[in-house]
């Protein structure tokens, strides 16, 4: 019922964030949660919202937990809920909070649980900023500065999910630097680092921005592009191609560096799993190195 990935990324926000089924079990507890409360995972999850654990009062002094919980009017409605209260932290002091309540469903849009996200308010502006920095470490490759494979992995899996549910497709394009290997020898490695992040910038330059474009590894980058046909994904991946191999790194003599990439496409067919899906796209493209490089094969 929930996704795992989904839930790992929570865990690692600085906010504090749990989730409640339908019965308001707490089932899921991050580190902030620990950190702005006091009280672990361990001591939480499995117990009940209205078991008053945290107590939630507004400013007047009225008990939330058990007239006007937000997760409760949420579990219920579906209506998102937002609102300052002041939480009741393990050590027995009151703490400011924001807390805002969102829904979950499952695939035939029943509610099926809740999250409650909660700041600190004396620490907004830090957290927020902090929590910024952290998310951004957890999605982006370091050096080319686009998504990183986790963050791949996670937005394929969301759109097989959409293609699966709604019955719709999408395609992938897999790019491999042809001879990088022989830039690194050359130039050195620094050069080689210049290249991967002149590639990152030229693909994320020319894509959509419904489109995503991420470092697989190494000189390997994929692209999943919101299209429904082989014609269109393949002139997408043709004009990358030109402009990758239009683009140049200027060497310290003023001299120009170029690469070219091999490219395979291919569509989403339903049902597949995502690792037959990448491989077929893999496939694709070493054929395309096999028939000379600087190609693309879209089938």
């Amino acid at each position: 019922m929930y996704d795992k990935k989904y839930l790992e990324l929570l865990s690692y926000l600085y906010e504090g964030v749990y989730v409640v089924d339908q019965q308001r079990k707490i089932v899921f507890w991050n580190k902030g949660s620990e950190e702005i409360t006091g009280y672990s995972a361990e001591e939480v999850t499995e117990s009940y919202c209205y078991n008053n654990i945290l107590r939630h009062v507004t400013e007047d002094g009225k008990n939330l937990c058990f007239d006007g919980c937000p997760l409760h009017h949420t579990l219920a409605t579906g209506e998102l809920q937002e609102a300052d209260v002041f939480l009741h932290h393990k050590e027995g002091h009151r703490i400011p909070v924001k807390v805002k309540s969102i829904p979950i469903y499952d695939s035939e849009e029943n509610i099926v649980a809740a999250i409650e996200v909660f700041t600190d308010e004396r620490y907004k502006k830090d957290t927020y900023s902090e929590n910024r920095k952290l998310k951004e470490l957890l999605v982006t490759d370091p050096l080319t500065k686009i998504s990183n494979r986790r963050y791949l992995d996670f937005h394929l899996e969301s759109c097989k999910k959409e293609a699966d549910e709604f019955e719709t497709t999408f395609g992938l394009l897999f790019f491999d630097i042809d001879k990088f290997k022989g830039v690194n020898d050359t130039y050195g490695h620094d050069i080689g680092d210049e290249i991967l992040k002149l590639m990152s910038r030229t693909i994320s330059s020319n894509i959509r921005g419904d489109d995503k474009v991420g470092r697989w590894g190494g000189e390997e980058f994929i692209a999943v592009i919101k299209i429904d046909h082989l014609g269109g994904l393949e002139k997408i991946a043709n004009k990358l191609r030109l402009l990758v191999s239009k683009s140049e790194h200027k060497l310290e003599n003023d001299k120009e560096l170029r690469v070219t990439v091999s490219i395979g496409g291919t569509l989403y067919k339903p049902g597949e799993s995502l690792i037959e899906l990448v491989k077929r796209a893999d496939s694709y493209m070493y054929q395309a190195k096999e028939k000379g490089r600087n190609r693309v094969i879209v089938k």
